[in-house]
């Protein structure tokens, strides 16, 4: 009897998305081990949220296919977001409720039992350090606040696969740390994380696999070490997808 590898925690095939004649993400393979902290890193422009917005269930592609440990995110919708707790970049919520109503909603609307809801609301809340705005709406949030409840709201059904698009952005250093340890601590309990970001120390710091995106296309893909080859992921970056120095003469004026 041959025993079957687990599946992709999220494997994208051909995964592809146009406006109008403009290719955002052209035909994007992309296997994320399960139980890894896989880094998702590219410039601004490059697709990395057209295409985690595909990969969940939020955008539609033109082609491709993505899969949550072997669940179809298009045919079988359901099922596959069951398996998933996803922070979307620019993330719409009921703003007139507090955190520990959107919290309560949210995990109700899911089905789960009531005291399961209001205990992990309330852990979630007083380990983000969102018990402090406990009679604030969500309206009156701050960047880094929302970030936060978005985290909350994507941890209480206890997914297996979490995707971020920039978790930490605006985040306070004292609650980043929180946020980081709440995410190693997940991977390793055995879940899988996808995060995506512009701050390469972070993703060097926490990622375990790392691909790097430009002009929707993978440019390099695979364990963090053999990405990088010997060097930092930022100076690896910038020799994959090219950067412009500044020329002698250039901005003189600065100096003057």
């Amino acid at each position: 009897m041959t025993v079957q590898d687990p599946p992709a925690a999220l494997r994208l095939t051909g995964l592809s998305k146009a406006y109008g004649a403009t290719p955002v993400v052209d035909r994007v393979d992309l296997v994320v081990p399960p139980g890894s902290f896989f880094g998702l890193v590219g410039p601004n422009g490059a697709g990395k949220t057209t295409t985690l917005s595909m990969a969940v269930g939020l955008l539609r592609p033109d082609a491709g296919r993505a899969e949550v440990f072997g669940v179809d995110v298009w045919a079988d919708p359901a099922r596959a977001k069951a398996l998933l707790g996803v922070l979307p970049d620019g993330l719409a919520m009921p703003e007139r409720l507090t955190g520990r109503e959107l919290l309560t909603y949210l995990g109700l609307l899911r089905g789960m039992p009531p005291q399961d809801v209001a205990r992990r609301a309330g852990e979630l809340l007083e380990l983000l350090e969102l018990d402090r705005a406990e009679g604030t709406p969500v309206l009156g949030y701050s960047t880094g606040m929302r970030k936060k409840i978005g985290l909350a709201t994507a941890l209480l059904h206890a997914p297996r696969l979490l995707v971020l698009d920039e978790p930490l952005e605006a985040v306070d250093p004292v609650s980043a740390a929180t946020v980081k340890g709440i995410l190693q601590r997940f991977v390793a309990a055995g879940g899988s994380v996808v995060l995506s970001s512009h701050v390469m120390p972070v993703v060097e710091q926490l990622c375990d696999t790392v691909a790097v995106v430009a002009a929707g296309r993978v440019l390099a893909a695979g364990p963090l070490a053999q990405v990088c080859a010997g060097r930092s992921l930022e100076e690896r970056f910038v020799a994959l997808v090219g950067g412009r120095g500044i020329g002698e003469g250039e901005l003189a004026w600065l100096s003057s």
